[in-house]
């Protein structure tokens, strides 16, 4: 198996090439906005070839592209517009069925490159020398350049492991420009039968993600000084906002990368403790959850609903999840999906489903048949647990692993929560419990 990851290598670049590499990048940005340009003037097409034909030669002589750059830029405005065409169908169907008035206005106005960018093939844009340096092309002829990276990128680079296109990348803080190198790995092969661990993980705004074994084993890692920090963040956005001078725009964009990166970096500690070697990881399918959990907005909703929408909203339980699943890769682990229908309100001892199993909608999950009762969050990793298990066992059996089933139809949709309804829970219902902030 191999798993592709991306190395981030800081170029040192005097001011000759750094004013060099910044033609290049603002030339390369100029002409994805030209080339979208066209693309919405032709329908909003997302056809590469057609785009390629109609603009190669003017990217070649305007912005004085390489052949190699010359391609690349009307396939990143295809892979775009194929995009947002596709949030359009998604937000066509939605209204279909009623979840939403909103219309997605996407492409109503020419999509706009803003970040200085520019995407480079191996072995003709760029190429690695001795001596930890890389030579890049330019409008203006190549450059060599040493970089600096973490050791284990840079291990893998020296090693010969195979090197995959690279983007150039403009950090505006620093003003510091950066070599995203994509690098395939060989992760080593997964035998179901020598997997000898299975969890769950649900997710939520409490508690960022709840982990349990089969071995009744959890762990919680706690949400509330992530919230606290996205709350201050949300505060300085309304005050900017409110100022609507050019600084405070230019604090804004600074203020969002910064949000991100926060994002970005509570996830990849949450993952890397969930990513156990020798595990399969069972995460919830959250395709649709929006719609699917539909709570008040605007107007109708309170000051604490509200507040608890733009949470839930803010959070990219999607990251999460794949960060989870490229770290157990490479650890020799798995992750898979499974449906998250009534996970939350499912009885994993007696297997009774129903939503007064959760009053008041709280962190308190209370069985109206069994009396059994638990940490809500915890009961939805259980079930997310003993679901995965069923997953091997079918892996087990058919030598085929589905990680995400597909569960379109409502017969096949409603006997796959059948098999669910008949899962239970044996192990000793007072868990040891491990609790993490994050």
């Amino acid at each position: 198996m191999f798993q592709v990851i991306t190395a981030k290598l800081k170029l040192n670049l005097n001011a000759e090439q750094k004013a060099l590499v910044a033609q290049t990048a603002l030339a390369y940005r100029d002409a994805l906005n030209y080339t979208s340009q066209v693309a919405f003037d032709a329908g909003k097409t997302s056809n590469g070839l057609k785009l390629q034909k109609s603009v190669y030669n003017e990217l070649r002589e305007r912005f004085g592209l390489g052949a190699q750059m010359a391609c690349n830029v009307p396939r990143q405005v295809s892979a775009t517009y194929k995009t947002l065409w596709t949030k359009v169908k998604q937000s066509n169907d939605a209204i279909a069925k009623g979840y939403t008035k909103k219309r997605y206005k996407g492409l109503d106005r020419v999509p706009k490159y803003v970040s200085r960018t520019c995407t480079l093939n191996y072995q003709r844009d760029y190429s690695f020398k001795t001596e930890q340096r890389v030579s890049i092309i330019t409008l203006a002829g190549r450059i060599v350049v040493t970089y600096d990276g973490y050791n284990k990128h840079l291990d893998l680079i020296v090693s010969g492991s195979k090197i995959g296109a690279a983007k150039i990348v403009y950090q505006r803080s620093s003003k510091t420009y950066y070599l995203m190198v994509s690098i395939e790995v060989e992760t080593p092969e997964v035998d179901p039968l020598k997997i000898t661990r299975v969890s769950g993980v649900d997710v939520g705004m409490r508690y960022l993600a709840v982990e349990t074994d089969l071995q009744n084993k959890s762990k919680f890692y706690s949400g509330s000084s992530a919230r606290h920090k996205a709350n201050r963040y949300h505060k300085a956005r309304r005050t900017l906002q409110r100022k609507d001078t050019r600084s405070a725009k230019r604090r804004l964009i600074a203020l969002s990368g910064r949000e991100r990166r926060f994002i970005a970096d509570v996830n990849h500690q949450i993952s890397k403790k969930i990513a156990r070697t020798n595990s399969l990881i069972g995460l919830e399918n959250l395709t649709g959850i929006r719609e699917r959990t539909k709570s008040k907005a605007g107007d109708k909703a309170s000051k604490k609903q509200r507040k608890a929408n733009r949470n839930k909203a803010k959070w990219s339980f999607a990251e999460l999840h794949g960060y989870i699943d490229y770290k157990a890769n490479l650890n020799g682990s798995l992750a898979t999906k499974v449906p998250a229908h009534y996970t939350s309100q499912s009885c994993p001892k007696c297997g009774h489903t129903s939503t007064g199993n959760r009053p008041n909608k709280g962190l308190l999950f209370r069985c109206e048949c069994c009396n059994h009762e638990l940490h809500a969050d915890l009961v939805g990793a259980r079930n997310i647990a003993i679901r995965t298990l069923l997953v091997r066992q079918d892996w087990t059996s058919t030598g085929s692993l589905s990680a995400s089933p597909d569960v379109s139809g409502c017969e096949t949709k409603a006997e796959i929560l059948q098999r669910f309804s008949e899962l239970r829970w044996s192990s000793d219902t007072s868990p040891h419990l491990v609790r993490y902030s994050a």
